[in-house]
């Protein structure tokens, strides 16, 4: 099945596009968090043993809130846990709203009817008949397991202050303070900082002063006054 898109209007009326997971990316995180159980009762399991009936007992308790509680919690609280935070996936409602505790319950609790009669077959059934990849529990809940966005890139940020150069420049000089400009927001602060300090005689500065004064003596050079 290939990940879909489900659109939602928000209350605002802005439509907004759900990336669906599909049961590949699923599965994967569901065996990173068995993964993460089986390792915490590993390395408690030796020490609560040591304590007799008591370490019984707390061994079980910590079972059941590592199996029933762990995936309700980080659900609700992040909504997603580890597993599908490696995998980049989220659990929200059907609208794209965070997801609550009633729903986060439900589908965690029908886990034992999606595991039927084994391996999670009638999950994977559901998830490869529904468009949007939802097993039973999601189905019931009304919750929806999706990919989590790429943050966008951020846009360095604009000098906007202007400085008129200390001398007039030739042409080619013109050209290689513009050109700095209109590279360094893609260099290392390192990097501009150097061709910053070849101009130092120029700026009157090094560093990243240097850095700022050439800016904004590109802007005046360009007419930003």
């Amino acid at each position: 099945m290939l990940d879909t898109y489900r659109e939602v209007i928000t209350p605002e009326g802005v439509p907004l596009q759900l990336p669906a997971a599909g049961p590949v990316p699923r599965a994967l995180a569901w065996l990173i968090d068995l993964m993460v159980r089986f390792g915490v009762l590993g390395l408690m399991s030796p020490l609560l043993m040591a304590l007799g009936g008591l370490g019984q007992g707390l061994y079980l308790g910590l079972m059941f809130l590592l199996f029933w509680g762990y995936p309700i919690v980080l659900e609700v609280w992040f909504g997603q846990t580890l597993g599908k935070r490696a995998l980049g996936l989220r659990v929200v409602a059907r609208d794209g709203a965070p997801l609550g505790w009633m729903p986060a319950i439900v589908r965690n609790l029908l886990r034992t009817v999606d595991m039927l009669p084994f391996g999670y077959a009638l999950g994977l059934l559901a998830c490869l008949w529904d468009p949007h990849g939802r097993r039973l529990g999601d189905l019931v809940a009304g919750s929806l397991v999706v990919h989590v966005p790429a943050p966008a890139p951020v846009p360095p940020a604009r000098i906007d202050s202007v400085l008129a150069p200390p001398l007039p420049l030739q042409p080619a000089e013109q050209q290689a303070v513009i050109a700095f400009a209109d590279r360094a927001p893609a260099l290392s602060g390192p990097r501009q900082n150097e061709l910053a300090d070849i101009a130092s005689g120029l700026s009157g500065a090094r560093g990243q002063t240097g850095v700022l004064r050439l800016y904004a003596m590109a802007n005046w050079l360009l007419g930003r006054r």
